[in-house]
């Protein structure tokens, strides 16, 4: 196994818009938002390979860049002869275009592929939550003798609709891929369940260059999944389904794509829970992340029986270093390091970017708040949803974003 990964290239797309996440993604590319209020989104993926011993890993960027790349070089410089991350971007040859899509970003970058020379490339997404150990995938792929492999998780049927379904038979061979289906293929055996696609392949090399370079050339969407896959099956290549092994070791596998504000939303407010269904406290598998030296969080004015009443307090909530709740009440929320929650405020259900100072007497319930916003003193906000929607970002689930640079 140890050799197949030291003969394996990783490549990390990370440069999506994030539409969906708007306005979280006006400044910052969607891997670089903060989830669980230290950590980024890439941070997961980026994990992942440590732990799995990957550590030749290409990071392909393109819009709002810059944050991700700050995070990157602060937090995971590796740089030796033979194990690196680096950031890559666009490189613009021989077009004058972005990225048309996953499989278009690979065939502009195939020149990294060169110095390497792998027999394997193990293509990623920046922007999922999950655990995985890539090498048992790996593996996989090479018993098979494959020339490509796609991770795929289980999920009922009827959520199955809203992603990009995989059709297998029963010895895992890929015969049909179909996305966002009415009528999703159903997994051999399990006529409830369906195959999604976890946007994590593995090439045979040769077949990378071979699929990108031919798809290139031709009027096509330049995805893996809406044209890759289904054209490598259409040709009889070698296509096989990997089913996802959780290392999150809870009862239901846990695979997470952030596609949207109240998707983001319910990820992060789980991690509050009693008994979370992402596990962040696994020594086994440690989420790694850059963390400036902030000193420690602290808690100040315990004044519950005097006249005044203050009290500084955080009930089933996660608090990031550097935060200091003075006086204030945090209920099942998310602070970020160095947020401030100032004297009679209370702040429920809600994430908290670094650096946000909440008023004092102010009110916040399912807010988003960016990093580095003021909330002036008395403010009330998720409380009445008509006002909200015409001074704010609200999503369909009722949750209101206040993006980075606000002004009150």
């Amino acid at each position: 196994m140890v050799s197949a990964l030291r003969k394996t290239l990783t490549l990390i797309l990370s440069g999506g818009v994030g539409r969906r996440l708007y306005p979280l993604t006006k400044e910052r590319a969607k891997p670089a938002v903060v989830f669980g209020g230290i950590y980024r989104i890439i941070d997961f993926t980026l994990s992942n390979c440590i732990n799995s011993g990957l550590r030749r890993i290409h990071l392909l960027t393109q819009y709002r860049s810059h944050s991700l790349q700050r995070h990157i070089t602060l937090g995971w410089n590796i740089s030796r002869a033979d194990e690196f991350i680096d950031i890559v971007p666009p490189q613009f040859r021989g077009s004058d275009t972005w990225y048309r899509g996953t499989a278009d970003a690979v065939f502009h970058n195939l020149f990294l592929l060169d110095d390497d020379k792998p027999e394997h490339v193990l293509v990623l997404a920046g922007d999922h939550v999950y655990k995985m150990d890539y090498g048992k995938f790996i593996a996989f792929h090479v018993e098979r003798g494959a020339d490509l492999s796609v991770a795929c998780v289980q999920a009922p049927r009827e959520k199955a609709r809203a992603f990009g379904v995989v059709e297998a038979d029963e010895n895992d061979n890929i015969v049909g891929f179909v996305e966002k289906p009415e009528d999703p293929p159903s997994i051999p055996g399990k006529e409830d369940y369906s195959y999604i696609s976890m946007g994590i392949y593995v090439f045979s090399t040769a077949e990378l260059v071979r699929a990108v370079v031919k798809d290139a050339k031709r009027d096509s969407h330049h995805d893996f999944g809406h044209d890759i896959i289904p054209d490598m099956v259409a040709e009889g290549k070698t296509v096989c389904a990997y089913d996802f092994v959780d290392e999150n070791r809870k009862e239901s596998a846990y695979w997470r794509d952030i596609g949207d504000i109240d998707g983001y939303f319910a990820a992060n407010m789980d991690l509050c829970d009693v008994d979370p269904v992402f596990n962040l406290y696994d020594e086994n598998w440690p989420i790694h992340t850059y963390l400036e030296p902030d000193p420690p969080s602290k808690t100040v004015f315990a004044d519950e029986k005097k006249k005044s009443g203050r009290v500084g307090k955080a009930l089933d909530s996660l608090v990031s270093p550097g935060v200091i709740i003075s006086g204030g009440v945090v209920r099942h929320s998310i602070l970020s390091p160095n947020v401030r929650i100032n004297s009679y405020s209370d702040v429920r259900n809600s994430i908290l970017f670094h650096g946000v100072d909440i008023g004092r007497n102010a009110r916040i319930k399912n807010v988003i708040i960016d990093k580095g916003v003021t909330v002036p003193e008395g403010s009330v906000i998720g409380y009445d949803s008509e006002k909200d929607q015409k001074l704010y970002t609200v999503s369909r689930g009722g949750i209101v974003v206040i993006p980075k640079g606000h002004l009150f």
